[in-house]
């Protein structure tokens, strides 16, 4: 239920469906720190699923320019399109300015159908849309990358979004979504912003997705590390902020459907060193959830029951320490009342457990004394149901099946859980993952294997 490729980190990514299959472009990189995205991410990694949950890395498939070109010295943020003929990737080109700036251009590369016979460069290798300073910083400040592209077809053309920073705007409040148009997809016009919402730095990872009743629009606020979304009956406008999506340290998201749902799949970070005091970067893919989207409200992520399936039978969870082999799966509990006060014990197996509370409409993820790990406000919603998700290092939290908490935790801890509710125990069940966590990225929690000695 996280995939990061052997030995390294992954980031933005793209998703392609292909027959009965996925197929995952993504960044990928080094866990070191300092972190320099401009000299690190030099190429995409693949992998391969056939449910959304477990993946299989594939050979890498792009890389930089040759020197001197718009791409080489990295390639970031992708999307790719299918066209009657094959596939159209735009991407994210990166080359380094003399006084150490990293200018950013959009550039095209095509291949066979879903991808196949490899990406070649079009358009002479050149970029096919950059910055306009009529509308957009030019400087070394700039922003011209995550391309995003649609069918409009209302205006019969394709539309492009990117993350750029406006003109006139202070720097620290000029991210927007940048736009360009094409009848082709290889000759593009710039266009003014189609949102600048005048309060963040970056707009990073657009998504455009249409509705019942509309468009949303998805964007992943840097700062933050937050995902918000903005609805509009149609895309030229106008935008209404619909508030942030789903917990922080879900990122960087991408839409795809599965069994008639509305999947969002993001990223979640890793802590450098995997400790808890380690700074936050680049880590691993997550599972999906359910895009929920009701006209006249924000929309929501929520669990996916394709999850289902990798869950074991439900049964009751120990409060004491289990001789089991990983605390991964999942805990749940049926809940009454509007607002009653939790505590659960996630990986009770001491001090190094994890306790979520919830209390006052707020939410928190701490060791017991502290250090906090994270915390949020939640709605003043009925509370039927509580799930946590535990796999490696990473928690996820959901009230009335909605995603409302992520967060990492690396101290060494047992398996066992207990629940209070309004100062009551209260019953909790386990389903275990049907297979391991295994993964040898270096963003997971390795767990000794119980077994026997070689001789």
């Amino acid at each position: 239920m996280r995939y990061a490729p052997p030995g390294l980190c992954l980031n933005d990514f793209d998703l392609l469906r292909v027959g009965d299959e996925w197929r995952l472009l993504h960044l990928q990189a080094p866990p070191v720190h300092p972190f320099d995205a401009a000299l690190l991410e030099t190429s995409y990694g693949q992998a391969s699923s056939r449910d959304l949950v477990s993946w299989t890395p594939l050979a890498p498939a792009f890389g930089i320019g040759p020197p001197g070109s718009f791409d080489d010295s990295a390639v970031w943020t992708m999307h790719r399109v299918p066209t009657e003929g094959g596939t159209a990737m735009f991407y994210t080109g990166v080359t380094r300015d003399p006084d150490g700036g990293a200018r950013q251009a959009v550039g095209l590369a095509l291949a066979g159908r879903d991808g196949e016979g490899g990406w070649r460069r079009a358009n002479g290798g050149r970029p096919v849309v950059t910055a306009d300073p009529a509308w957009y910083r030019t400087d070394t400040a700039m922003a011209w990358r995550d391309p995003f592209v649609v069918r409009d077809t209302a205006r019969g053309r394709w539309l492009m979004l990117v993350c750029a920073r406006t003109r006139d705007e202070p720097l620290g409040r000029s991210g927007c979504v940048g736009t360009a148009t094409s009848t082709d997809l290889h000759h593009w016009e710039t266009g003014p912003p189609l949102l600048a919402p005048g309060d963040i730095d970056e707009l990073e990872c657009p998504v455009l997705e249409p509705v019942e009743d509309g468009w949303l629009l998805l964007g992943s606020i840097g700062p933050d590390h937050e995902i918000r979304s903005w609805h509009a009956p149609d895309l030229t406008g106008p935008w209404s902020p619909q508030g942030r999506l789903g917990p922080a340290g879900a990122y960087a998201p991408r839409l795809t459907t599965a069994g008639g749902d509305r999947l969002l799949v993001h990223t979640l970070e890793r802590r450098h060193g995997l400790r808890d005091d380690g700074p936050l970067g680049r880590g691993v893919i997550a599972q999906p959830k359910v895009l929920r989207h009701t006209p006249g409200s924000p929309p929501e992520l929520c669990w996916w029951s394709g999850l289902d399936a990798h869950l074991g039978a439900p049964s009751p969870a120990a409060a004491q320490h289990e001789p089991a082999p990983s605390p991964d799966g999942c805990l749940e509990a049926t809940l009454t009342g509007p607002t009653p006060r939790l505590q659960l014990r996630v990986r009770d197996g001491g001090d190094a457990a994890v306790e979520i509370a919830l209390a006052d409409g707020v939410l928190t993820a701490a060791y017991p004394g502290g250090p906090e790990l994270a915390r949020t406000a939640v709605p003043r919603a009925p509370r039927r149901s509580l799930r946590v998700l535990t796999v490696a290092e990473y928690l996820e939290v959901y009230l009335d099946d909605v995603f409302v908490l992520a967060c990492c935790a690396y101290r060494p801890s047992g398996s066992g859980a207990r629940l209070t509710v309004d100062g009551r125990p209260h019953p909790l069940v386990r389903r275990p993952l049907g297979e391991p966590a295994a993964r040898d990225d270096v963003s997971a929690v390795h767990r000794p294997l119980a077994t026997a000695p070689i001789r």
